[in-house]
């Protein structure tokens, strides 16, 4: 059994990963999170830093909640939303779990939304939660 969370270094994406460890615990499944993001930028020294950093802070949390787990980065040229699908259907998940945050409908419009595109695409169900606050 394996439970997907979609996770950026957002308030948001913390949730996200907060209810997945809980979930995967529940369901006693692997937790697989995916970190993903476009490419088209180059990162510099300090940028590529910060991001190591940050993955070595989430392995840890996630090695100190006892959940088996799996840590994919991706940095390519697809969205993050298609990622996530591809993910969770090569691991036949039976979750995944996103982060949600408050857009106006102009910015839904002309953004787009990867959250979107993972509810109504994704084959296995779908947790959206919201940061608190």
């Amino acid at each position: 059994m394996t439970v997907v969370v979609g996770y950026v270094p957002t308030p948001e994406g913390e949730a996200a990963l907060d209810i997945g460890i809980e979930e995967a615990r529940l369901r006693g499944a692997r937790l697989v999170v995916v970190d993903s993001h476009r490419s088209g930028e180059e990162l510099d020294a300090r940028t590529a830093g910060a991001a190591d950093a940050e993955l070595a802070r989430l392995r840890e949390r996630l090695q100190d909640a006892g959940v088996e787990h799996d840590v994919r980065q991706l940095v390519r040229g697809f969205e993050p939303a298609e990622d996530l699908i591809s993910i969770a259907e090569a691991n036949e998940a039976e979750l995944i779990v996103i982060g949600l945050r408050r857009r106006s409908p102009v910015g839904k419009l002309i953004l787009g939304s990867n959250a979107q595109r993972i509810l109504l695409d994704a084959r296995c169900p779908v947790l959206a939660v919201k940061a608190e606050g």
